[in-house]
């Protein structure tokens, strides 16, 4: 404040105010440190952030390793040969060990107006190694019994760049835009020698190109919104050895969408009208597939805090592009998997419906949901005249699946006890062309947190995934932890306990119900359980502070396409 300001401000001034402005920027440094204290398994990262302006510079570097050795996988397989006999193996694990390596480095640049305008553009790299996967088994056919040798490796890199752009055209009025260019790059090498050595190798690469644009306009009593997504891939995987096949295709797919969401009283909607083209062309195999995709959301409010909701949308769903060939892969003495270059998208209808009730305390719904694929891709096996036995897809009739579930969080000291539970029932049916399955699972999830100043306290629980999928049965292993971790200052730490009591954890079950082929596959970890982790972050920020960019559209593509 000058108070003896001066002609130099011009006459009869009493006052003058002198405002100076500077830019100030701002920095951000951390890293995140996970270890295990029972195996070897660790994953580390460290970043900067650096802001100027509208500016933000950001660098991020990433590593995990980890050595596993205490895996085992046992598996009996019941096989019904062309005279009906029944021809019974068994095979078990010995030994094993699976080491392998990852790096990512990722760099952003963003600049921003929160009133006008935001672009953003990230360039990442990805480095994995898995040097050795190796199985050594025991293999008991009733007749005689040897050992086997399993040995897989594989190596490879990812590099993508991300282009995300925001536009806020006039008050009303926006464009946003996100395209990802991505390059993948795969070796990898088999080899099993159960019955008669089987070796072959596959040198991939696939390169793709995302894009999407949405124009928003907030009008009244809705707001508008149109868009239009395009994806191209193209893959070229050559299997050599005795897996001798050339994978190549090219890939297209279109989705032009529109859709209006708005609120009237205590009544709010989202109804959209899409349609998408898939197009693809591999070694003289082409389709064109058409999917109409209408999407609905209908919310009401109750009285009493309660709120129902119904969502329907329909969407098509591709095969995976690795099943797209007409490469053959001998998976043991008798069983082979072959792609299927003829396999067709398919269609799904999703539905659910849904009543919740929410205070300050309380958190609940129940919940109903309910997908129907319209001929889906389904496993498929076959018996050949000299008795093997040949796994495929094909598009088959339907496969459905019904979920009824609850949730309930409750804060039984509000901020600093809560707990939380997780129930529910899911009914999968299986229409295969020549076999019908249907299966009924039960889950259950718990989880109890105390917020105790700079203590954080958890403990989870849960009895793993239950699934029937064509013509497989599986389970994902339960999963239990109990977690504590502590703040101070710039530092946290925290210390996991993960399924503990828990000596030979079952991480993975498989069955296979084929009226040619029973199969139970059972994977047990003992690393997977009574395992420690140790987890210390530590950040610092100084200066001005940027607003993190919050993307309404992210695009990926982590398809490397090979047939395993």
């Amino acid at each position: 404040v000058i108070d003896n300001p001066g002609v130099r401000y011009g006459e009869d001034v009493a006052y003058v105010i002198d405002i100076k402005t500077r830019r100030i920027s701002g920095y951000t440094l951390g890293t995140d440190l996970t270890t295990a204290l029972t195996s070897f398994n660790v994953d580390g990262t460290v970043y900067g952030k650096w802001n100027t302006g509208k500016s933000l510079f950001a660098l991020s570097y990433n590593t995990s390793a980890g050595r596993f050795d205490k895996q085992n996988v046992n598996e009996i397989a019941n096989y019904t040969l062309s005279d009906g006999h029944i021809y019974t193996i068994e095979r078990n694990d010995l030994e094993s060990l699976k080491k392998d390596v990852s790096h990512n480095v990722k760099l952003t640049y963003s600049l921003a107006d929160s009133t006008a305008y935001l672009f953003q553009a990230t360039l990442f790299t990805n480095f994995r190694d898995m040097p050795k996967d190796y199985h050594l088994r025991r293999i008991t056919d009733g007749l005689q019994q040897y050992e086997a040798t399993q040995s897989n490796s594989s190596r490879g890199s990812d590099q993508s760049i991300d282009l995300y752009f925001f536009r806020q055209l006039t008050l009303h009025q926006s464009i946003t835009a996100n395209t990802v260019g991505t390059y993948i790059s795969t070796t990898n090498k088999n080899y099993y020698d159960e019955g008669a050595p089987y070796q072959y190798e596959v040198n991939g690469k696939t390169a793709s190109v995302l894009s999407e644009v949405i124009y928003e306009n907030i009008m009244k009593p809705f707001t508008l919104s149109v868009g239009l997504n395009h994806r191209y891939k193209y893959t070229k995987n050559n299997y050599i050895g005795d897996a001798s096949a050339l994978a190549e295709m090219n890939q297209h797919n279109l989705y032009v969408f529109s859709e209006i969401k708005g609120k009237l009283k205590d009544f709010s909607y989202v109804l959209g009208l899409g349609s998408s083209y898939i197009h693809y062309y591999q070694n003289k195999h082409n389709y064109d597939f058409w999917t109409f995709r209408p999407i609905a959301l209908l919310s009401y409010n109750l009285p009493y805090m309660m709120k129902l909701r119904y969502s329907f949308k329909m969407e098509d769903r591709a095969s995976r592009i690795a099943m797209i060939n007409d490469a053959t892969i001998q998976t043991n003495s008798l069983e082979m998997t072959v792609g299927n270059p003829n396999l067709k998208p398919s269609r799904d209808i999703d539905q659910s419906l849904r009543l919740s009730y929410n205070n300050h305390r309380w958190n609940t719904y129940v919940e109903g949901f309910y997908r129907h694929c319209i001929k889906p891709n389904m496993a498929h096996y076959e018996r050949t005249p000299d008795d093997k036995f040949i796994y495929t897809q094909i598009n088959q009739k339907a496969m459905d699946l019904l979920t009824l579930s609850g949730f309930v969080g409750y804060w039984i000291i509000p901020e600093k006890l809560k707990a939380s539970a997780y129930v529910g029932m899911q009914r999968y049916f299986n229409y295969g062309n020549d076999y019908s399955h249907f299966y009924t699972s039960f889950f259950y999830v718990g989880n109890v947190t105390a917020y105790l100043g700079n203590f954080t306290l958890q403990g989870y629980i849960d009895n793993g995934n239950r699934f029937f999928e064509g013509e497989k049965k599986g389970y994902n292993g339960a999963y239990s932890v109990l977690q504590a971790s502590y703040q101070h200052k710039d530092w946290q730490f925290s210390l996991s306990w993960k399924n503990p009591f828990v000596n030979n954890y079952k991480s993975k079950e498989d069955e296979i119900f084929n009226c040619n082929l029973h199969k139970l596959t059972t994977t047990y970890d003992r690393a997977n359980g009574n395992q420690v982790f140790f987890s210390v972050s530590w950040r610092i920020s100084q200066g001005k502070k940027y607003k993190s960019v919050d993307k309404t559209i992210n695009l990926r593509d982590t398809d490397d396409g090979i047939m395993r």
